[in-house]
């Protein structure tokens, strides 16, 4: 059994602040999309070997004006794990594209870890083996 790559699919409530922290921050390309340009609803990115599709969580007019509380908790269980060699570095580029996180900790088994939230909530830690 032969497999390229694994691409998991988030949900996201807004798709354009979506594209603006994947993007504009984390610096994924758009691979391919969905929808019209003003209404994307879904999208497939791409930075390197990595993959990652975002879909709406509602088609658009049945959003509601606020995401759903319980949904967004249910995010935080959900962690992209993204392997960086230079964490601090990571860090400080994030920092200044106004980003607010806390500085990397080394945690007890030996990994130097960024944490941060997306935009839904889901977690993203930037990790190496110290």
């Amino acid at each position: 059994m032969e497999i390229q790559y694994l691409c998991p699919m988030l949900m996201v409530f807004d798709m354009k602040e979506s594209l603006k922290f994947y993007v504009d921050i984390l610096g994924f390309e758009i691979h391919e999309s969905a929808g019209e340009p003003d209404d994307v609803g879904w999208v497939w990115l791409t930075r390197g070997d990595l993959n990652l599709m975002l879909n709406t969580q509602y088609e658009m007019p049945d959003r509601p004006r606020h995401p759903e509380a319980s949904r967004m908790k249910a995010h935080d269980d959900t962690v992209l794990y993204l392997g960086c060699p230079d964490v601090d570095a990571a860090y400080h580029e994030l920092v200044g594209k106004g980003l607010k996180c806390d500085p990397p900790q080394v945690a007890p088994y030996g990994m130097k870890q960024l944490y941060l939230h997306d935009p839904d909530g889901y977690g993203i830690c930037f990790q190496w083996k110290t």
